[in-house]
């Protein structure tokens, strides 16, 4: 049965990726589920928990409620809890069930809001589609409500967008792009939303470009561009080559005030080595592979993406079967991956390894790699 996999697992689901976009913005999220789903959201897919809590609740929802549409359960819950805690927002977001009962969130957000006197909004999600779905929602929410008009500019202001431990778990990551950013002569504004408060991502309009660095950061960014003039560049600095074109083009992007895909600036060939996952940073590390090492890559992307994150040559390709059929059609000489798509690649493949925390948890987490404004061709030998 097509995208049904029998080998791989799934990505983290949309609601872990509201929790994990919000985590530490200071909010109140509330996912409409079960009891005992919270440790899916808030541990297994969250590595920040054992290091700093966050205000992530269940609604415990029952069979009966499910059936009844028991709606004032989860209203009168949520606004103890947040009389209780002053959260600087409230983030509603549901799972499966609540998808199939029709459950209005945006009306319930409202309700909330009414009766608690905090921002709240609600989320579209239900469990079904990829962590970056909720993410892009929760990153676009945020800059919608808090942040502002700017009283002026920063000189070369960026703010990072789309930055979760569900795409760069390896310690230390986003301080590398941090430090690469200052090394090109760039200022951090805010970093939406890993290391800022809410208090920085208020400021962000002051920004003068936004480096988007997964598909989650890109809607907020597009909305930043037509609100505030703010241009973007999509891609990762990943290899000493290919960071410095996408600083480059950072200065290019202030300089022409345009946005520019550089994740999807590259040659692309179905025979090399095929880069599988979240297309930004994908796309990146293939041209990275091309830049640095000398091997023509091309993407193979599984999740949630926009056409203008991809290449020409580029597979947005989701099932299990369809991916290994790409993998083992022949001419693929190398496969960078997390480990777990090493049992659906050609035995005879290099095998670069790229864990990736949305997808395999905790299993490769020890093999996290920080392939920042390094050279990989050292790091994969």
């Amino acid at each position: 049965m097509k995208n049904t996999s029998k080998i791989i697992p799934c990505y983290a689901a949309d609601t872990s990726g509201v929790c994990s976009a919000l985590y530490e913005l200071g909010g109140m999220t509330v996912v409409h589920d079960a009891s005992g789903c919270n440790s899916t959201y808030s541990t297994h897919d969250e590595p920040r928990w054992y290091d700093k809590k966050s205000r992530i609740f269940i609604s415990a929802l029952t069979e009966m409620d499910a059936i009844m549409g028991d709606d004032e359960k989860l209203i009168r819950d949520t606004v103890s809890a947040a009389k209780d805690l002053a959260p600087n927002f409230i983030a509603l977001c549901g799972s499966p069930m609540p998808m199939m009962t029709g459950v209005d969130f945006e009306a319930i957000a409202e309700e909330v809001q009414r009766r608690s006197g905090v921002r709240t909004f609600g989320l579209r999600t239900n469990g079904t589609h990829s962590y970056l779905k909720g993410a892009s929602q929760a990153f676009l929410e945020i800059v919608k409500e808090f942040v502002k008009e700017p009283t002026e500019r920063t000189k070369m202001g960026v703010n990072i967008l789309g930055a979760m431990p569900l795409d760069f778990s390896a310690e230390g990551t986003i301080n590398s792009i941090k430090e690469w950013l200052a090394e090109y002569g760039f200022e951090l504004v805010s970093c939406l939303a890993m290391g800022s408060e809410l208090s920085d991502i208020s400021k962000a309009a002051a920004a003068r470009v936004n480096l988007v660095i997964s598909y989650s950061g890109l809607a907020a960014a597009q909305y930043m561009n037509r609100k505030f003039g703010i241009p973007y560049v999509c891609g990762v600095p990943v290899g000493r080559r290919f960071s410095k074109k996408l600083a480059e083009n950072l200065w290019l992007a202030v300089q022409e005030q345009q946005s520019l895909y550089t994740c999807a600036d590259r040659r692309t060939d179905e025979e090399g080595v095929q880069v599988i996952g979240e297309s930004i940073f994908a796309g990146s590390l293939a041209a990275a592979f091309t830049m640095d090492m000398g091997r023509y890559a091309r993407v193979i992307c599984p999740l949630d993406t926009d056409i203008s994150l991809l290449a020409k040559g580029d597979l947005d390709i989701s099932a299990e079967e369809d991916i290994e059929k790409a993998l083992n059609g022949g001419g693929t000489d190398g496969v960078a991956a997390d480990p777990m798509y090493r049992y659906i690649s050609p035995e005879n493949a290099e095998f670069f390894e790229t864990p990736h925390f949305a997808f395999s948890g905790r299993c490769y987490q020890k093999k996290a790699l920080d392939l920042i404004n390094k050279p990989i061709g050292e790091i994969f030998e």
